[in-house]
């Protein structure tokens, strides 16, 4: 015989079905067809880009009211449950968090497994260095399975520089015994020609997504145009806070989306004032240093070899690992 539920356990059972259901924009109480409209022409196509957007941001890019935004954000958050966790919760999520190879186990070993998504990882060093090759590399590599150290996802790459190039994609899809058209289909392709234009595209990337099941954001590089845009001493306060903000929103992305890894090239300069130790220091400041979630340097080594240390991860200790770059793509 069945046993008869109490009023307690109807509660329970209509508070796991509250907790179960998916909610929309659509489903939040005030928001009609108008506001709607706003928040996607501003990217914010779920509740959970909305929770995390700050309120000056969300009126500016969306054009609403104080008290509205006010609403919407806190309406958001309380769907999603935007408090406190336990760390024990934390380490659940962590330990199945898939990684996403680099084609080197060495590389991988020392980023822990591979790179991470739910991160923004930047990659600095000199020229020739392997920047640009890695970055096409992951491109293919993070189509493959979850077994084979894929996120079976797609890639969007934010090219600053004009340097994408789909011969190389084609030569390390070859390599892999892959079919490049897939892989090059896979791949959307955003040229950046100034930073408003860069910041733009790094925007309208929540609007493609889901669509095109994008699981990896490339910006290589990250601050080639505010380099070239904002010259002198008098501008450097404007192009550090604009700066700041687009990393923020790259970070945002990853908050927003499951495995989504973001990955941000970045350049270097030489310090005329360090006569003892390298004078290489990358570029952006500390804006782009508190900004990025793990950080590696890459310097050139012997023939295809290059070295890459990790400077800054909140996980993992400071050391290097040495990997090559072969026609065949990157290996050990």
């Amino acid at each position: 015989m069945a046993k008869k539920k109490t009023e307690k356990d109807e509660e329970q059972e209509l508070e796991e079905s509250y907790s179960q259901k998916v909610y929309t924009l659509k489903d939040l109480p005030g928001v009609g067809d108008a506001t709607l409209k706003k928040l996607k022409d501003a990217g914010i196509l779920s509740i959970r880009t909305l929770a995390m957007m700050p309120k000056a941001k969300l009126m500016d890019d969306a054009g609403i009211g104080e008290k509205t935004a006010d609403k919407l954000i806190k309406m958001a958050q309380d769907i999603e449950k935007m408090s406190f966790l336990s760390a024990d919760a934390i380490w659940e999520k962590r330990k199945s968090l898939k990684k996403l190879t680099s084609g080197s186990q060495n590389l991988d070993d020392l980023l822990g497994g591979g790179f991470e998504p739910g991160a923004v990882t930047e990659i600095f060093g000199e020229y020739r260095t392997g920047k640009t090759q890695i970055v096409h590399q992951l491109c293919v590599n993070v189509q493959l399975p979850n077994e084979q150290g894929g996120l079976d996802g797609n890639a969007l790459y934010i090219d600053t520089e004009g340097t994408f190039r789909p011969e190389r994609i084609i030569q390390m899809a070859d390599a892999r015994d892959l079919d490049y058209n897939q892989i090059l289909k896979n791949i959307t392709v955003g040229r950046a020609y100034t930073s408003d234009h860069q910041i733009l595209l790094a925007r309208d990337a929540s609007k493609i997504i889901e669509d095109r099941n994008i699981k990896l954001i490339i910006v290589d590089s990250l601050i080639s145009h505010f380099r070239s845009e904002y010259i002198g001493r008098g501008t450097l306060a404007s192009r550090q806070q604009i700066l700041n903000s687009h990393i923020h929103d790259l970070l945002r992305l990853t908050e927003s989306y499951d495995e989504l890894a973001v990955i941000v090239t970045n350049q270097v300069s030489s310090r005329p004032d360090v006569f003892y130790g390298n004078p290489i220091i990358h570029t952006g400041g500390h804006i782009v240093a508190h900004g990025a979630t793990i950080r590696i340097f890459l310097r050139k080594g012997k023939g295809e070899q290059r070295v890459a240390k990790v400077i800054d991860a909140p996980h993992l200790p400071e050391q290097d690992a040495i990997f090559s770059i072969t026609e065949d793509g990157i290996t050990d």
